[in-house]
């Protein structure tokens, strides 16, 4: 399939902030993609803090070479994003200002972070920036297409954004951080905490990065949504209750269309009457409902989805009551 060119930028003037910017990269054999992202970050006057876990692909010696600093995560310990990310951020335990937190698989727009960091400083209640993150290759598959579009949200306040953000280091030491056993879903769980504080979260319409997530096999699309299940369902169970109800509606969604409607299709056919199995066309008439919000394509998958979520709910409840904790779910 042939590719086309990510989305050109376009280039404008923005204010240059005052405020000192460091920033946190974290990942695991990211190669040229690594180089790419510690690039775009070097201009800042900040700390530049690579973050690597286990790479064998000379990542550790290409950012050190780079003059960037490393720090290697012991891999003895169970691994999630979210430790990751904590191990940069102690690292700037005696810094001020604002952190970048950016994924090793992204590269940082340079009109990004001086328009971010301005917007911070002249919202003194916002914790968190985030904008628009495009998928590098979007035609390169389906899967990096609803990548692409599940990251276009709206524009103003937000109660989440992704892993790639401008952040007041001020914010994030008042809330402790990441989680650090969240194996997914860190980002929205830690939002939740910081607005409890009082403070919020923004998007920007602004172009912030490009990432570039590979995802051409539908094993690596159901393993992701596997993962954003098993999320909801934990961050359900740790911030479920009234008034946040925080992925509570996801998690049912999950449940109800990936497991209950098709046992009751089943059981009603078993024990009533094989016309139960009519109550299946609720299924086609959801895709039609989908279908014209998001397109055909993007409903099927989206529909789909439902089944490899509910795989990851039923795991994290399966791995709670066994008192065990799941390592991290990988889709690359």
């Amino acid at each position: 399939m042939t590719e086309a060119p990510a989305k050109p930028v376009p280039t404008r003037p923005v204010p240059i902030s005052p405020t000192l910017v460091s920033a946190v990269v974290i990942g695991r054999n990211e190669g040229e993609r690594l180089r790419a992202c510690l690039t775009s970050l070097q201009p800042q006057e900040g700390r530049l803090i690579y973050v690597d876990s286990g790479s064998s692909d000379g990542s550790v010696e290409m950012a050190t070479q780079m003059g960037v600093e490393v720090v290697s995560l012991d891999m003895e310990l169970p691994f999630t994003a979210a430790r990751a990310r904590n191990a940069g951020l102690e690292r700037l335990a005696d810094a001020e200002g604002y952190v970048q937190l950016v994924d090793g698989d992204c590269e940082v727009n340079s009109d990004w972070i001086p328009a971010a960091a301005a917007f911070l400083d002249a919202h003194p209640e916002v914790a968190v920036t985030c904008g628009r993150r495009r998928e590098r290759h979007p035609q390169a598959s389906i899967y990096n297409q609803l990548c692409d579009a599940e990251w276009d949200t709206p524009i103003g306040e937000a109660k989440a954004c992704g892993g790639d953000a401008l952040m007041r280091l001020e914010a994030l030491r008042a809330v402790d951080g990441y989680r650090d056993s969240l194996i997914a879903g860190e980002e929205p769980e830690m939002w939740l905490r910081l607005r409890h504080k009082g403070w919020k979260i923004w998007r920007l319409e602004a172009e912030m990065t490009l990432h570039d997530a590979q995802m051409t096999r539908f094993g690596q699309w159901w393993n992701r949504s596997r993962r954003a299940g098993h999320a909801f369902a934990e961050g359900a169970a740790l911030h479920g209750a009234p008034p946040d109800r925080h992925w509570v509606a996801e998690t049912r969604r999950a449940v109800i269309w990936g497991a209950a409607l098709p046992l009751v299709l089943i059981l009603g056919a078993l024990l009533l009457s094989p016309w139960a199995l009519l109550l299946g066309l609720i299924y086609p008439l959801q895709l039609l409902r989908l279908s014209r919000r998001m397109g055909l394509r993007p409903a099927w998958f989206s529909l789909l989805g439902k089944f490899a979520e509910c795989t990851g709910v039923v795991e994290y409840w399966g791995n709670r009551l066994r008192g065990t904790n799941r390592k991290i779910l990988e889709y690359k």
